[in-house]
């Protein structure tokens, strides 16, 4: 039986022009800057973005983490959604391992941070508080349907921190679904901010890896941080070579993922009994109502039986996210499935 996994586009293989491209690769130590594969990443991911410089990390949080301790000192303070994944999903590593406190205002459901909100949490200079450093957005919001944040929003945001002397950081785990979804360059997304992360191992399919772009000074900061994290890898080379792949050629299918995962949201809106949220990427959430007669995790096994994983979330509710691997044969099998357990 053939499975389907809808868990997380984190599952997704590298593909064989990845794999080629891994074993051929021309390798250095890259804790000198000897890599050459490493190298051209770098150079490759800054370019896209528009930025001057970029450094290669071995995944998105430690990218995050690495850039809040480099924009940010011990007791200072970054303000942040309360459904940032950087607050929720990163074991809060930005206080346990760098002293920083998150100052925390509501996400709204399209995952911008109201601008008021982001004003009254700045502090004033006063000995009794933190200092607040930095702004932290999310693009495209996990939590929040894979809502992509626009670009006149993220300069808005951006013109206020930096009226406040505050820098502006973009947890750009999947920002090239942004672009995709919002048809804009992904420059355009991060065009004034300080410093953007984004990963190289979901819907871009590399292996392992992600990918921090900002100014030479911030970067040159970033590789000390890395390295005292343990992020200095060696012949890094033969997993930077699927990320150089996963630039140039899996960033221009993410439509496709996009398609399916709307026509998946329709099929299971039509179901009685499933209740689904607003879908604008490659990531949608769903709910059983009171009248479906299972609860989350009598249909995450019922669907795992028929070689479909996609576990519940809470009690009741889903995430289903597409990918690569992930095709429109395997679309229809799930609404057929789904038809089954809740028909």
């Amino acid at each position: 039986m053939r499975t389907i996994d809808l868990r997380s586009d984190t599952v997704t293989l590298p593909t064989p022009e990845m794999r080629e491209a891994m074993a051929n690769a021309p390798v250095g130590d890259d804790v000198y800057g000897e890599d050459p594969t490493v190298n051209r990443l770098q150079r490759l991911a800054a370019e896209r973005l528009g930025k001057p410089a970029a450094i290669f990390v071995p995944s998105g949080t430690m990218g995050n983490l690495a850039s809040l301790l480099a924009h940010c000192g011990r007791g200072d303070e970054v303000i942040m959604g309360d459904k940032a994944h950087t607050f929720l999903y990163e074991q809060g590593g930005l206080a346990a391992l760098g002293g920083i406190m998150p100052h925390t205002i509501p996400n709204q459901s399209d995952g911008t941070l109201k601008l008021e909100d982001i004003e009254a949490a700045i502090r004033g200079d006063d000995p009794h508080f933190p200092r607040t450093r930095l702004v932290c957005l999310e693009n495209t919001h996990n939590a929040c349907n894979g809502a992509p944040l626009a670009p006149e929003y993220v300069s808005q945001v951006v013109a206020l921190a930096h009226s406040r002397g505050l820098k502006v950081h973009v947890d750009g785990a999947r920002i090239f679904n942004a672009a995709v979804a919002l048809d804009v360059d992904v420059k355009a997304l991060v065009g004034d901010v300080d410093s953007v992360t984004f990963c190289l191992s979901k819907g871009l399919s590399a292996p392992v890896g992600a990918m921090i772009c900002g100014d030479e000074a911030f970067i040159a900061e970033v590789h000390r941080t890395r390295k005292v994290l343990g992020g200095g890898m060696r012949q890094a080379g033969i997993i930077a070579a699927a990320g150089i792949v996963a630039i140039e050629k899996m960033t221009l299918r993410l439509k496709e993922d996009h398609v399916r995962a709307r026509r998946l949201a329709e099929g299971f809106g039509a179901l009685p009994g499933v209740g689904v949220g607003p879908v604008h990427t490659n990531i949608f959430y769903f709910s059983l109502t009171e009248e479906c007669p299972l609860d989350g995790a009598g249909l995450a096994t019922a669907l795992k039986a028929r070689g479909i994983l996609l576990p519940n979330r809470g009690p009741r509710t889903f995430r289903a996210v597409t990918h690569v691997w992930i095709t429109d044969d395997d679309v229809e099998t799930v609404l057929a499935a789904m038809g089954e357990i809740l028909g």
